[in-house]
């Protein structure tokens, strides 16, 4: 109850913050490329539980291929570079977390694809809402510029990348704690501010 009022609480303060800033957000999007300017996605949540993830389109419209993306991918816009380095697309998920669909901080949500894979694991992950952020956000902050390296980076994800990252958020989903949670955030925003390197 703590935590979920800890989430309710700091959501609607960071909404109110942030929402003076979304227009012009929009805007850069909107004279960038043609499309909406939120993206959803169908991710899997607390005891499995479909919902759509909020974020700042970053991508070119009508785009196929894999639901990962690596540094240097030619479906991401300019201003969706910038969105993208600053963590700013991410914003829009302070509304999953007012939904309630997530928490500030929990198991990053993946899309069914993934979770099918991992289904073991995700049956002990997914006893908690998934986050914004987490021990593996932080740890692999740079997730992009890692898999751009790779010949094939979604086969690097489900291989090496994905499993630590599982392995990283299940310490936390053992014992989530309120007071866990704040440091966890703090941890995120300094490394954002330091560039995003791990």
């Amino acid at each position: 109850m703590a935590k979920r009022l800890f989430d309710i609480a700091l959501s609607i303060a960071g909404l109110a913050a942030l929402l003076p800033f979304f227009p012009v957000i929009g805007l850069l999007i909107k004279l960038d490329s043609p499309g909406p300017v939120f993206f959803r996605q169908e991710r899997v949540g607390r005891d499995f539980r479909r919902f759509s993830i909020y974020k700042f389109r970053s991508m070119y419209t009508g785009n196929s291929g894999p639901s990962l993306t690596a540094r240097g991918d030619k479906r991401v816009t300019r201003a969706g570079r910038i969105l993208r380095r600053s963590k700013i697309d991410e914003l829009p998920q302070l509304i999953n977390v007012l939904k309630g669909e997530m928490s500030f901080v929990g198991p990053r949500p993946e899309v069914e694809k993934y979770v099918g894979l991992f289904r073991e694991d995700y049956e002990r992950l997914l006893k908690v809402r998934p986050g914004i952020t987490d021990p593996a956000s932080i740890r692999y902050s740079d997730e992009e510029c890692i898999l751009a390296s790779s010949p094939d980076a979604e086969e690097d994800y489900i291989r090496h990348v994905l499993p630590e990252k599982i392995r990283l958020a299940a310490s936390y989903a053992a014992a989530p704690r309120l007071t866990a949670d704040v440091g966890i955030i703090v941890r995120t925003l300094l490394r954002i501010k330091g560039g995003g390197r791990a």
